[in-house]
């Protein structure tokens, strides 16, 4: 029996493209050698969000600290907010044998695959940009204001999806959870 193969892989695509939705149906479904990357984030939490689970939430100031310190394999200043992946984390998980998803935004997407060129990578779309913004709107989490920055992002983020391995269109959830299985399979095992 072949040994599985620890991989780096970054999930990303645009704010209320659904991604959250795709990875929790995803990690159910999936054996356990590959574990999520929890990021660190100057952004406050959102109803429900748990610190420690779906992200670290940290000061503007500490943040900044362990970007002097190197601490991180990426980071970015996000509708300005730090998001960063832990160097260490992945590094260890990596050499325990276990694949390590990042779900990042781009910019931090496009960091880690010039430091780590042998990561797979998976760029998630929306049906139409239509239905992206119906899908921000309907959060009810964010400020007008926040919306509009947000989806002037998301032009950006998808005119790049050709920098990806994979890219899934979000248009029916159990679809693109299908999708991402087959992609994680076929490079994992």
């Amino acid at each position: 029996m072949a040994k599985n193969k620890a991989k780096l892989i970054i999930f990303t695509g645009p704010s209320g493209v659904g991604k959250g939705t795709i990875l929790a149906d995803f990690f159910k479904k999936v054996d356990n050698n590959i574990v999520y990357s929890i990021s660190n984030t100057t952004r406050a939490p959102r109803d429900g969000e748990i610190n420690g689970m779906h992200y670290f939430f940290i000061s503007k100031e500490e943040f900044e600290k362990l970007i002097k310190e190197n601490a991180f394999l990426e980071y970015a200043n996000y509708s300005e907010n730090y998001y960063g992946t832990s160097k260490k984390f992945v590094e260890e998980k990596l050499n325990e044998g276990k694949s390590v998803l990042l779900e990042i935004e781009l910019q931090g997407a496009l960091q880690v695959i010039k430091k780590c060129p042998e990561a797979v990578t998976i760029f998630i779309k929306p049906p139409s940009f239509e239905e992206l913004e119906k899908r921000l709107r309907g959060r009810h989490s964010e400020s007008e204001e926040a919306i509009k920055k947000r989806l002037i992002a998301a032009k950006e983020e998808i005119n790049n999806a050709n920098k990806f391995h994979y890219v899934i269109e979000n248009k029916i959830v159990d679809e693109a959870v299908d999708e991402l299985i087959k992609i994680y399979n076929k490079e994992t095992k």
